[in-house]
């Protein structure tokens, strides 16, 4: 067994460094993580058991930091960020507009038994180091694309990849620009909630394939147990989506809840999300966000306090309610008669 150090100091690879990373790939996590990956799978086939695996990367993610070729595959000048609208935030809660001011002062969000919020700085940037972040952070992307080629070249190897269910998905969306924003955070737009989300399984479900029917990631579970057989435990929230994928239902849920809770009480959020609208509620506070991703797909207009959307609102807090009350668990099921 060899073991090697590679010193961080000496090197100059900690997180304030962008761009080209001198770190060899071959060292790199991205291809760690695949090797594991790899590592795993044949472990399980040769012993002849069924394996589950969750083969989770790193990247992309900041700092914006990847190694040769990676870093120089994409060129800054071709990268679009997004932008922000001027006054888009006018209507929005106040941490949106903040988020522009680098004299903001975030200590109003902080509470005893809390922790640093992610996003909750200023997100002004230049444009040409946003392009040059984007450009890395596509580099990021191919790295990861390679190591995942490795990986279904590994099922066709061991020849398990005509019956083994491969899903590729992530627990969140980023901002390059968009609404100006350059960081998570509890903004609940699209480009952060609306994930990718591939499935494969040769035989069951079809290639090449799209449908617009809305995923939860708590759906994940339920649906693996579901295409295994295997009956799901009470506690678990999620749906079974294994007829939509496999073409046999048009839809599993008719809502999705999302949640950002990064203090105890005072940054905690939630968001209804159906096929057209969106609603944020927050946490003790009387404003929110309603948006109509039919008519305003960007979500710059958001119709919270719009009287014309007065009766969407209400039929939306009701369907909020009704989502809450589904996604509860029975743990077990009910056997006394009281």
């Amino acid at each position: 067994m060899a073991i090697i150090l590679y010193d961080f100091a000496l090197h100059g690879a900690g997180p304030s460094r962008r761009g080209a990373w001198n770190l060899p790939q071959e060292l790199h996590y991205s291809t760690w993580t695949a090797e594991r990956t790899i590592a795993d799978m044949e472990r399980s086939v040769r012993a002849g058991r069924p394996f589950f695996t969750w083969a989770s990367f790193h990247d992309p993610h900041p700092p914006y930091l990847v190694p040769q070729p990676w870093a120089s595959m994409y060129a800054p000048a071709e990268m679009r960020p997004g932008e922000y609208s001027p006054g888009e935030f006018d209507q929005m809660p106040p941490h949106f507009a903040m988020t522009r001011d680098p004299q903001a002062d975030w200590s109003v969000y902080e509470e005893a038994g809390g922790n640093w919020v992610h996003g909750f700085h200023s997100h002004l940037h230049r444009r040409e180091d946003l392009q040059a972040d984007m450009a890395i952070y596509y580099g990021m992307i191919s790295f990861m694309d390679q190591q995942i080629g490795r990986i279904l070249e590994t099922l066709v190897r061991l020849g398990v990849a005509d019956h083994t269910l491969v899903v590729f998905t992530t627990d969140h969306g980023h901002f390059l620009g968009q609404h100006g924003l350059i960081a998570k955070g509890a903004f609940h737009y699209e480009d952060l909630l609306r994930v990718p989300f591939i499935v494969r399984y040769p035989g069951r479900v079809a290639a090449g394939r799209e449908i617009a029917a809305l995923q939860g990631l708590v759906d994940l579970a339920p649906t693996f147990l579901n295409a295994c057989n295997i009956a799901v435990p009470g506690a678990m929230q999620g749906v079974n989506q294994w007829p939509v994928w496999t073409n046999h239902a048009q839809v599993a849920r008719g809502d999705v809840v999302v949640e950002f809770r990064h203090q105890p009480t005072k940054v905690h959020l939630r968001t209804l999300i159906t096929e057209r609208h969106k609603l944020t509620v927050y946490r003790d506070h009387t404003y929110g966000e309603l948006f109509d991703l039919a008519n305003d797909p960007g979500e710059i207009h958001n119709r919270w306090n719009d009287p014309a959307y007065a009766g969407v609102k209400a039929e939306l807090f009701w369907r909020f309610m009704n989502a809450e009350l589904v996604r509860e668990p029975t743990r077990m099921p009910r056997i006394a008669g009281a």
